[in-house]
């Protein structure tokens, strides 16, 4: 089947840029590159996309006794697998609101029962695999408004009276105690959730894949895939795959990569930049007096900021969306206000890195997994959860082309919109919401 070349889109023009300045890339020493598919290659799943979730189906599979062969479009853990904020978290973005409603309370039980596992399961891969991440423990949730300081108190209570996680509150001067930061009028510190170098653990990931046997190919897109009567046939510029089972986990930059891969799930997913700025290193008894115990932070609002400090005391202080593929202008100026607003002692302190990406959003926040037919499945939609989330997608999955989906199902049940607006307006349309939220936030 011919390719017809593919025109760079601006989606991935404008992430190319936005990872020129990448600390996690700068911390690394990536290998050399994995050779690109030639010719036709058979395995008994493919796995397409080689970030978290692609090298966790990979992993889990291989384990299991399957031959796979895993294609990745750039480079491993080139997307948002490599330049997150790198916090692990409990639970989803969409909150526990859509299990409750869809699946009910004991399915919703067991879905944030399964994003526990999927904290246990960083750590068990970390420990069996020797993958080191700089992995830390302690989450610190916090509000920046008498307004959202009640909401935040309301939701950590109502997790600690029906979901059972413990936390620690604190408001007013009390905050002070969790951060060194008059900015906040409520916090929760908890012991589950915490942060690690997403770019040195996807790595170990891949190493530890390929040491189970899966055959991996960079700089291979999957520009179409199809379902035959014995499994699938994909097809990329250089080469074919001919396998029993397919796992596509190409997230927001399949449309573009790949757009005959399964064409009907795009619209569920909206690809969000997000940006991350990195300081010169730090005094460690500064870091302490800034973020007690080294927790990861989050706030509340719905345009967030989120930040840690790296194993070399950098703050990496996240913040700022779009919505649409354009960088924000003066994009280090801003992010580095927004930081100096909570920290003002970092004044001072010189911005070394800037970086961002993008990230798929499914329209209620809650993952997208499931099946096209019975030889296709699908992992998206994390929502900005998907340091967690996407190793145990991978895992649920290998237990569904095993054999075992009932675990896999509990995710699978959720019913999803697509965004609305179509292919032209959608992306207007979500940026006016956006508007919206942001005023909300302003408001308290």
């Amino acid at each position: 089947m011919p390719i017809a070349p593919l025109s760079v889109p601006s989606l991935l023009r404008s992430d190319t840029q936005l990872n020129r300045h990448s600390y996690y890339e700068a911390s690394v020493a990536r290998g050399a590159a994995q050779p690109p598919l030639q010719g036709d290659a058979q395995a008994d799943v493919l796995v397409v996309g080689g970030g978290f979730a692609g090298l966790s189906a990979a992993l889990e599979l291989a384990d299991r006794g399957f031959r796979v062969l895993l294609l990745e479009a750039d480079r491993v853990c080139s997307g948002a697998s490599g330049r997150n904020g790198g916090q692990a978290i409990v639970g989803y973005a969409s909150g526990q609101g859509p299990f409750e409603q869809q699946l009910g309370r004991a399915d919703a039980r067991r879905a944030w029962d399964l994003s526990l596992q999927a904290l246990d399961l960083i750590d068990r891969r970390i420990d069996r695999f020797g993958i080191a991440c700089d992995a830390v423990k302690g989450y610190l949730y916090v509000a920046d408004s008498p307004g959202k300081a009640r909401a935040l108190l309301a939701d950590l209570e109502a997790q600690a009276r029906d979901y059972g996680l413990a936390c620690e509150l604190a408001t007013g001067a009390e905050v002070q105690r969790h951060i060194g930061s008059a900015r906040y009028h409520a916090a929760g510190y908890e012991r589950l959730s915490g942060h690690l170098h997403p770019l040195k653990y996807g790595l170990g990931l891949a190493r530890a894949a390929q040491g189970l046997g899966v055959i991996l190919h960079e700089h291979t897109p999957v520009r179409a895939l199809a379902q035959t009567g014995a499994g699938v046939v994909a097809h990329t510029p250089q080469g074919t795959v001919r396998a029993r089972y397919a796992v596509v986990a190409g997230n927001c930059s399949l449309p573009e990569h790949g757009p005959g891969v399964l064409p009907q799930i795009h619209p569920r997913t909206m690809p969000v930049g997000t940006y991350i700025i990195g300081t010169a290193p730090l005094a460690p008894e500064l870091c302490q007096r800034l973020i007690a115990r080294n927790a990861a932070v989050c706030d509340n609002n719905f345009v967030l900021d989120y930040f840690r400090f790296s194993a070399d005391h950098r703050l990496l202080f996240g913040g700022r969306v779009s919505y649409t593929t354009r960088t924000p202008p003066r994009l280090a100026q801003v992010m580095r206000q927004r930081m100096v607003a909570i920290f003002p002692e970092l004044a001072a302190v010189p911005v070394e890195f800037v970086w961002g990406g993008f990230v798929d959003i499914s329209m209620n926040r809650a993952p997208d997994f499931g099946r096209v037919g019975p030889h296709m499945y699908y992992l998206q939609g994390f929502s900005g959860h998907g340091v967690a989330l996407t190793g145990l997608a991978g895992q649920l999955v290998a237990e569904a082309i095993q054999g075992q989906a009932e675990r896999f199902d509990v995710f699978a049940r959720l019913r999803h919109r697509p965004f609305p607006g179509g292919p032209r307006l959608r992306t207007p349309v979500l940026a006016l919401g956006m508007l919206w939220h942001r005023f909300k936030d302003v408001l308290g």
